[in-house]
């Protein structure tokens, strides 16, 4: 009898599926559980949060102190901000414990509410303010997180992700990098309610101080210009559009009966060098045309 060599029928030592295939449905069943985990604790912290006293928020802002005040400096430009933020609170800010706030030399846009009435506004920002009126709408607008709480909730949700992350995927892992992006986008839409309803409370403070609404979209106009639109710049996004913030918060006026009129210059202390040459070189030329 000749002996004719022939593959087996089957092969036990190749897998019958692709592992590449596997590999996708184990990281979908991870990512699935991880976000369940992730929104449930969430939920929990939102149910937390409120009940959290004032007290405890002050021990808990000890924790963070670093955070702001490597960064921060007392320097001319905190201390003027600061005397408006006094005026804000004397009689139209109700808020159970001071709030302070830290100029950060740091070019980006932004502004950001810490535990314990800790708001820090960067220089970026700073600079590109033209007006008492629209600083006070930056700084009530941090302090509507303060009222609603939304610092605390943001806190809390860091603190789960950073735990999750690390018990699950390590401290350095490029899985945990992607997951991250993935709940980020998740919790946008959350940032983007929280700061509409910041929008609005700040438009009621600003009317109390002022007795009118002008120049609380002055900023947004000016950085409408520089930034991107459309459906998936909305939300890639933790804040809502400028164009969509000018339209709500003037639609909010309207329903209020708030009105617009002229807004007043920032403090000396806080206008641009570039400003103030320019405005002292108007006046020397004023004053020249007048001596001629």
């Amino acid at each position: 009898m000749k002996f004719t060599p022939r593959l087996p029928e089957k092969n036990v030592n190749v897998t019958p599926t692709s592992p590449l295939r596997d590999f996708f449905v184990l990281l979908t069943g991870l990512l699935a559980i991880v976000v369940g985990v992730y929104v449930l604790l969430g939920f929990a912290v939102d149910l937390i949060v409120p009940r959290i006293s004032p007290a405890t928020e002050q021990k808990l802002a000890g924790y963070f102190s670093n955070m702001w005040k490597s960064s921060a400096s007392d320097s001319e430009k905190s201390q003027s901000v600061q005397k408006l933020l006094n005026t804000m609170q004397e009689g139209c800010i109700e808020i159970p414990y001071s709030l302070v706030v830290h100029v950060s030399e740091n070019p980006l846009l932004n502004a950001v509410a810490l535990p314990g009435g800790n708001i820090v506004i960067f220089s970026g920002l700073l600079e590109k303010l033209e007006s008492e009126n629209e600083l006070s709408f930056v700084l009530a607008h941090e302090t509507g997180h303060f009222v609603n709480r939304d610092h605390l909730r943001g806190l809390g949700r860091l603190m789960i992700f950073m735990t999750i992350s690390a018990v699950v995927f390590g401290t350095d892992s490029s899985v945990g990098n992607f997951l991250a992006q993935w709940l980020n986008i998740t919790e946008m839409s959350f940032s983007r309610s929280q700061e509409s309803k910041a929008d609005k409370y700040a438009l009621d403070v600003l009317n109390c101080v002022f007795g009118h609404v002008g120049g609380a979209t002055d900023f947004f106009e000016k950085i409408s210009k520089e930034e991107l639109t459309g459906f998936m710049s909305h939300y890639l996004s933790t804040h809502p559009e400028s164009r969509k913030r000018i339209t709500s918060l003037k639609e909010y006026g309207r329903l209020k009966g708030f009105s617009e009129v002229p807004v007043r210059d920032l403090p000396a202390g806080l206008k641009n060098d570039s400003e103030t040459e320019a405005k002292g070189l108007n006046t020397e030329d004023r004053t020249q045309k007048a001596t001629d």
